[in-house]
């Protein structure tokens, strides 16, 4: 059978979510524990590719299995011995034709940003920081540029794998709240780095250093030397992942500290 789980994590500790030799991926710790609950290997597929230090509110992942338990055992069991920076949210049964990365309509990511003088000490593995005060409404003008199907080498590692640098960009938006800065994005797939690299380059506009309108030339000339630096990875967040509801999959849980995307 084929099992579909939503999880959360804290990135910090872990390599990313992919399997690594050392197996300090999430995914490493993710299989050990549900291998050992369902005493037999099993190897799991993620509609996210979280990198080193990112975090996840809603990931989704699938699984199959030939071990019989119940739904909410799946979640109890494994949860008993994964480290308490891993969570596993709900369990479902799904149809064979269910895909964790394929079936995905969209993924949303969100990244929080502490424009401050001081950096973070609580949070400085939960948030990104910029040394002085940011202009969200530039920002958010500038980043209506990235709505719509482009090429978006601009903001793609040069270690991406990706096929095409085409991505469709259904929302984008940057926001002040509290003390922290919004940046959330919605596509339907994204390239290494991509967020990260887009942000860098957002908070170029933020801090006055370029218009709002170079974030657009930046976009037609897919060149990734002409943009910002990438941004470190503490305050990037999957938040969600959008899904037919055919497959009946639960939603999230809230996070405390994150707006809805």
């Amino acid at each position: 059978m084929r099992i579909a789980l939503g999880l959360e994590y804290d990135g910090a500790p872990y390599c990313g979510w992919q399997h690594q030799p050392a197996g300090c991926g999430v995914q490493d710790h993710v299989e050990r524990a549900l291998s050992a609950f369902a005493a037999s290997p099993v190897r799991t597929v993620a509609a996210g590719r979280t990198d080193a230090g990112v975090h996840a509110r809603a990931q989704v992942l699938h699984f199959d299995t030939v071990a019989v338990r119940e739904e909410t055992a799946w979640v109890r069991g494994p949860n008993s011995t994964l480290a308490s920076t891993i969570r596993i949210l709900w369990a479902r049964r799904v149809p064979e034709e269910f895909h964790a990365r394929h079936r995905a309509r969209s993924r949303t990511y969100q990244y929080l940003l502490q424009d401050d003088a001081v950096a973070p000490g609580l949070m400085h593995t939960k948030v990104g920081w910029f040394h002085r005060p940011l202009d969200v409404v530039l920002m958010h003008e500038a980043a209506q540029a990235l709505v719509g199907e482009h090429d978006f080498s601009s903001f793609r590692d040069a270690q991406c794998q990706a096929r095409t640098p085409v991505r469709i960009v259904s929302g984008a938006g940057v926001a002040r709240q509290g003390n922290l800065v919004v940046v959330t994005i919605r596509a339907n797939a994204f390239l290494h780095h991509m967020v990260r690299n887009i942000v860098g380059s957002l908070v170029y506009v933020g801090a006055g250093r370029q218009p709002p309108d170079w974030i657009a030339r930046l976009r037609d000339s897919r060149d990734r030397r002409l943009a910002a630096p990438t941004f470190a990875p503490h305050g990037l967040y999957l938040t969600a992942i959008d899904y037919d509801s055919q497959y009946g999959l639960p939603a999230f849980r809230p996070c405390p500290f994150l707006p809805s995307p």
